[in-house]
C-alpha cells in the first residue's frame, strides 16, 4: 500500500470516527421527544382558550350592537367554540401547573379538583347548547343575546376562580 493511499485511509477513518463522535454527542444532548406531557397540556389549553376567546368576543360585540350579525360567521364561530370546548379533556393533568410560567391556571384547579371538573363539564355542555342556540337564532335576537350571556357566565365563573389575574 502506498503512502498516499495509507494517508487517505487514515483521513477517511479519522473522519468517520469524528463524525460518529459528533453524532453520538448530538444524540445525547438532544431533547428526548419534545415537550413533557405537562408542558404540552399547558400549551394545548392555552391555544384552545385563546381560540375560544377570539371566537367568543365577536358574539359579545354583536350582542352589544357594536358589530353586525352575520349568520355564516355566527355558525363558524359557534362550531369552533363547541369543538374546542370538547378538546379540553385531559388538558389539566396533576403536574401541569408546577412552576410553568406559561400556565394561567391557579392552584385552585388542583386543590378543588371536583368543583373545577364540574365547571369544565358544564362549560362543555353549555358550549354545545350555545352552538345549537346560535344555529336556531337568525340575528341578534333576544335568544341570541341570552345564549351569549349564558356562555359568558360560564367563562366568567371559571376565570374568577381558576385563572391568574
Amino acid at each position: 500500500m502506498s503512502l498516499s493511499s495509507q494517508w487517505a485511509r487514515v483521513v477517511v477513518l479519522g473522519s468517520l470516527a469524528v463524525s460518529g463522535f459528533v453524532a453520538s454527542s448530538l444524540a445525547q444532548n438532544a431533547p428526548a421527544g419534545g415537550p413533557s406531557p405537562a408542558k404540552q397540556a399547558v400549551e394545548n389549553r392555552r391555544a384552545a382558550f385563546t381560540l375560544i376567546g377570539n371566537s367568543f368576543r365577536w358574539f359579545g360585540a354583536v350582542a352589544k350592537g357594536a358589530a353586525p350579525y352575520d349568520e355564516a360567521e355566527a355558525a363558524k364561530r359557534a362550531a369552533r367554540i363547541g369543538f374546542l370546548a370538547g378538546q379540553l379533556d385531559g388538558e389539566f393533568p396533576q403536574d401541569s401547573n408546577l412552576g410553568d410560567p406559561a400556565s394561567k391556571a391557579t392552584a385552585d384547579v388542583w386543590s378543588n379538583r371536583a368543583e373545577f371538573d364540574k365547571k369544565l363539564e358544564k362549560f362543555k355542555v353549555d358550549a354545545r347548547a350555545f352552538q345549537e342556540a346560535i344555529a336556531k337564532e337568525k340575528g341578534a335576537t333576544d335568544g341570541f343575546k341570552a345564549a351569549v350571556a349564558s356562555l359568558g357566565q360560564d367563562c366568567k365563573g371559571c376565570h374568577d376562580t381558576y385563572k391568574v389575574k
